[in-house]
């Protein structure tokens, strides 16, 4: 089985990697290509994955490209983790929101839409190109925003791209270690958009135990959520928030923390990035140990602004490893290619399973999977504040869709306007100005 990486130097890269030469399986994946549109970091990436591959004898072979065609041809699963305008336009979407008194994060509110906006059309091009040259294949998409990008892609895709994140994963985990739960063996009512989600149950033996989390204070303070998010605000909810929602709950306090920061996530992790790649251009480098370094100093600052203002203190030493993306994809893949039916929350369309979306909305849902895809699993409704949340983003969504397909400034500064995180249609003009100035990926706006 060939599996191609979009976005093959990114810094993540080693824990797909990692992942796959666990899989001794019949049907695995035997080669990885790479692709990237940055030789060094190619080159970087690739020194990476041999220190992991010594002494495994049948390591997936490692191959690098700069062509996307040639990446593409012949591939059985394409794995997109792209980022258009690197580190820098993610600084530059954080930097131009927080002037503005909006937040300004990758995913979320007016940073999301601008990358979004100068991503969308590189993962159109993206679809067709499979479309064209990998017929057969199915795409994985870890691109963000990631139920945007799916979305945008499953108009060209259909049921072939299905979008993972690891967040869900990490809460259901965090939620049935605080219940003394196996997470491999709990079912989780899961629902929402990407980055917008709720756990409203855990189900053990067929028993739902979150009610007697949520009655429990301490047990609520014991793990990561509970800290964010504060116990009697879970129990008002009476459900569990994706971490992303701490952007919406206590927007002023994000704002603030980011705006008080010495640098943005953004920032830091692009001085990060450029360090580690500068040092792996040396050929004395140990590649794996400085990789891993750099990884460990990665996820103990991930969220960082958030835990400051909420008060929450630093992580727990088992959320230092990684959220589980890699082990989604894993699955996501066995499951297709050997028909092992599994379920995972992922982002696909939304068919009936959310009533007020419809169905070619791509939600964040359980989802049964086998040889044919990708099945979405009927959810608890949400109740009305979480159905409100959903649907604005959603129709935001649409508007930047609408926008990067027509290239309208105008439907541009509506996707802005219209978020619950952007409160005003002037700053929201101002927004547009300021993120054309500084991407020429959005120059197609007009």
């Amino acid at each position: 089985m060939r599996l191609t990486i979009l976005g093959g130097g990114g810094f993540r890269l080693p824990l797909v990697y990692g992942a796959l030469l666990g899989d001794h399986a019949e049907g695995r994946i035997t080669q990885v290509v790479l692709h990237d549109v940055a030789p060094a970091r190619l080159t970087a990436i690739a020194r990476v994955l041999a220190d992991q591959a010594e002494g495994v004898q049948d390591a997936p072979r490692i191959t690098v490209t700069t062509d996307l065609d040639e990446a593409l041809r012949g591939a059985d699963f394409v794995f997109s983790a792209i980022r258009v305008g690197g580190l820098e336009g993610r600084a530059a979407d954080e930097r131009i929101a927080l002037a503005e008194d909006v937040l300004g994060q990758e995913t979320v509110g007016a940073g999301g839409i601008a990358y979004g906006l100068r991503t969308v059309p590189v993962a159109v091009d993206i679809a067709r190109r499979v479309t064209r040259l990998a017929p057969d294949a199915w795409v994985i998409n870890f691109t963000n925003p990631a139920g945007l990008v799916t979305e945008a892609m499953a108009r060209h895709l259909g049921d072939r791209v299905i979008g993972i994140c690891d967040s869900p994963v990490g809460l259901g985990r965090r939620v049935a270690h605080a219940l003394g739960a196996d997470p491999a063996t709990v079912s989780l009512d899961y629902a929402g958009l990407n980055h917008l989600g709720w756990l409203r149950g855990l189900r053990v033996d067929g028993r739902d135990e979150l009610p007697r989390l949520l009655a429990d204070a301490e047990l609520l303070g014991s793990f990561e959520e509970g800290r964010l998010f504060g116990a009697d605000w879970l129990q008002s909810l009476g459900a569990i928030p994706n971490e992303y929602l701490h952007y919406y709950y206590f927007n002023r306090e994000a704002v603030r923390a980011y705006q008080e920061a010495e640098q943005t996530r953004g920032a830091f992790l692009r001085q990060q990035q450029a360090t580690f790649y500068a040092e792996m251009e040396r050929p004395g480098t140990p590649a794996l140990a400085t990789w891993d370094r750099t990884r460990a100093e990665r996820e103990a600052t991930y969220m960082a602004h958030n835990r400051e203002a909420a008060g929450a203190g630093e992580r727990d030493a088992s959320d230092l490893e990684s959220g589980g993306y890699e082990k989604v994809a894993l699955a996501l893949m066995r499951a297709i290619a050997q028909d092992r039916r599994t379920t995972l929350i992922l982002n696909v369309r939304n068919r009936a399973t959310l009533s007020v979306l419809d169905e070619a909305a791509v939600v964040e849902v359980p989802c049964s999977v086998d040889a044919n895809g990708a099945h979405p699993l009927p959810v608890s409704p949400l109740p009305l504040h979480a159905t409100g949340l959903v649907c604005a983003v959603k129709a935001v969504e649409r508007e930047v869709l609408a926008a990067a397909d027509s290239g309208s400034r105008a439907t541009a500064v509506k996707a802005f306007a219209l978020h619950p995180l952007v409160d005003s249609v002037t700053v929201a003009r101002r927004l547009v100005d300021g993120y054309t100035r500084v991407h020429p990926a959005l120059a197609y706006l007009r």
